[in-house]
């Protein structure tokens, strides 16, 4: 039976190398291949295959809602979802990799760091779809072609309107450190939650550990995922939220529950969530097309929408309601920082807040 795979082990090596660099700024080893669209030879290629199968850590709702639209565009192509948490996701193709079982052929994941470690270890196909060639700026797209920015995801700010008025809500990370919201906040931590560890770094990285030392005399509800944060504010078991996903709000907020989101005037921390295809895929011209599909302005509105995720797609639109992308403020992201701090991160934040 192969050493389960950990996160430190795989990584280590790829946040070294990389560690002064961006995901998407990284020394290019070769000429990123050619734009390819999408041709009735591989159409035609992906329904003889059959079927594509796809490991993902977006939420199941949004995988399906995505897999049934590409079923209906291309008939006789089946999208089976394999859908866990990004470090679930990660462990797994380690595992299957390190015993040389190829079962995956699209992934995705909301640590970005994990790109790092594929690429390095040379397992990821570089293929560049038409869209992404066409509208996804440099920033959002591997220069080797390996991967781009499928989905971008924020840690907000957020209050409960029926226990905090919207004239004395906090504006800003400062606000939080005012004494009136002493033993009214709940935060997630950067242990268990990539979100947040990628949240944690910006914050460090921009306003210093000494910002998260004050907060964490704020006598803090500290629980596990991003996604705990909105849900305490929903319950109205905390007025305020230190962190949390974005699209947990916006999903709770419109579903009428009495939640509000702040974009902090020092900027809002963000991670992406790349797709790639592997090497090894069973199904390369079904991985392919769908890795095209993916990145369309259609399935894109899917992620909007549905997901309630943010795209760099300039097609696709905002849902009415929401404040748009291009007028958020936001912190750089750094998956390879990230990595490189993750455990003195971890282990700090641990003393600081006595959790």
């Amino acid at each position: 039976m192969s050493r389960k795979v950990s996160r430190r082990d795989i990584l280590l090596k790829a946040s070294s190398a990389l560690a002064a660099t961006t995901l998407f700024a990284q020394p290019t080893r070769a000429a990123a291949p050619p734009a390819e669209a999408v041709t009735l030879a591989l159409i035609e290629a992906a329904k003889k295959e059959g079927k594509v199968v796809y490991y993902t850590s977006i939420d199941l709702l949004l995988a399906e809602k995505i897999a049934k639209a590409f079923e209906a565009k291309y008939p006789g192509i089946a999208v089976r979802v394999e859908r866990t948490g990004a470090e679930r996701v990660f462990q797994r193709i380690g595992q299957e990799y390190s015993s040389k079982i190829y079962a995956v052929d699209v992934v995705n994941s909301s640590d970005a760091a994990h790109f790092i470690a594929w690429k390095r270890d040379g397992i990821l196909q570089a293929y560049v779809p038409e869209d992404v060639a066409k509208f996804y700026p440099a920033e959002h797209k591997d220069p080797d072609g390996l991967f781009a920015s499928f989905r971008v995801g924020m840690s907000v700010i957020g209050y409960n309107t029926s226990l905090v008025k919207a004239e004395d809500a906090p504006k800003s990370f400062a606000d939080l450190l005012d004494p009136k919201w002493s033993g009214k906040m709940v935060k997630a931590h950067p242990g268990y939650s990539g979100n947040v560890m990628s949240a944690t770094f910006e914050i460090v990285r921009d306003l210093g550990w000494e910002y998260l030392e004050k907060l964490a005399k704020q006598k803090i509800m500290q629980v596990q995922s991003s996604t705990d944060p909105p849900k305490k504010l929903a319950l109205g078991e905390r007025a305020v939220m230190v962190d949390g996903n974005e699209y947990n709000a916006l999903q709770l907020k419109e579903d009428g529950k009495p939640v509000e989101i702040v974009y902090p005037t020092e900027g809002t921390p963000m991670a992406v969530g790349p797709n790639a295809i592997f090497k090894n895929a069973p199904n390369p011209n079904a991985a392919r097309l769908l890795q095209s599909y993916m990145f369309t302005a259609e399935c894109q509105q899917l992620v909007i929408d549905i997901g309630a995720l943010r795209s760099v797609h300039p097609s696709a639109k905002e849902k009415p309601g929401r404040k748009p992308f291009r007028e958020i403020k936001v912190m750089k992201d750094d998956p390879a920082g990230v990595e490189k701090a993750a455990e003195e991160i971890k282990a700090r934040y641990s003393k600081t807040f006595g959790v």
